[in-house]
């Protein structure tokens, strides 16, 4: 009984300030998996999520709830953005998926080096990671902004694809660099600030000198990543979407297994 009450009020407030309707009575018509929270909770979680982030950076559970409840207004401007965009409007409107489910990873293996689905498939492979790894969005209350929200989270491998960047804590910093630029969030812009701490001084020297610039940079002039459907983008060249992108190749190479060996010790 209590937790209809509060099911009650949360619907009210919503209705009041964002005019969501009850479509099918499920989750306030919003989505699965969704969790009703006042402001007062969201505070509450994003505190303790990022208090937990910064104590273990790979804690993606927190990460991602810290994101959840502090990304509101970026969200609705990466939405608006995709909503400007044709190709990201699609998105919207389709809501594709990035997941092992939905990938045909024998034709991505069959197609020649420097396609995007070859290369992106060598990420996952190099550096042990899978789609399916990305939690899905559950205090987000707007089932659209939701959907952005998910959609970043599954990209963000692909983002690394297309910058050249491995999993290690290198190219990790450089990434959230660029997806601070990029997007606003500020998820991103925490990790891009603390990430450096977090690297060697040999590790530290390449990054605000070369690959900081560069990712800020490119962040910032770069088409919305949000926008481009990458599923049905498999077969062009790195080259080509970078440059369709407006992304400049990475000034540095790093592989995945060296750095991570450096970084371990």
């Amino acid at each position: 009984m209590h937790h209809f009450i509060v099911h009650r009020k949360s619907l009210c407030v919503r209705q009041q300030h964002r005019g969501v309707n009850s479509v099918d009575g499920q989750y306030d018509g919003l989505y699965p998996g969704h969790i009703p929270t006042s402001p007062i909770q969201k505070a509450l979680l994003a505190v303790g999520s990022g208090v937990a982030a910064l104590q273990d950076p790979y804690r993606h559970d927190m990460v991602a709830v810290l994101g959840e409840t502090t990304g509101h207004l970026a969200l609705m401007t990466l939405r608006d953005r995709m909503r400007g965009d044709p190709e990201g409007y699609t998105i919207l409107t389709e809501r594709p998926r990035i997941r092992l489910s939905t990938l045909d990873l024998s034709k991505m293996a069959s197609l020649p080096d420097g396609s995007f689905g070859r290369e992106y498939l060598r990420f996952l492979e190099d550096n042990r990671v899978t789609p399916d790894s990305r939690v899905n969005v559950k205090f987000v209350d707007n089932e659209e902004l939701a959907y952005v929200m998910q959609r970043y989270r599954e990209v963000h491998d692909l983002l690394h694809t297309l910058l050249g960047m491995p999993t290690n804590m290198l190219g990790e910093v450089a990434v959230k660099w660029f997806e601070a630029a990029q997007t606003g969030l500020p998820m991103c812009i925490l990790g891009a600030v603390l990430g450096p701490l977090r690297l060697s001084t040999s590790r530290l020297e390449p990054l605000v000198t070369s690959l900081g610039p560069w990712a800020v940079r490119n962040g910032r002039q770069a088409r919305c990543v949000l926008s481009i459907f990458y599923e049905r983008r498999w077969e062009q060249s790195l080259e080509d979407l970078r440059e369709e992108l407006n992304i400049e190749p990475p000034p540095l190479t790093i592989t995945a297994t060296s750095q991570k060996a450096t970084l371990d010790s």
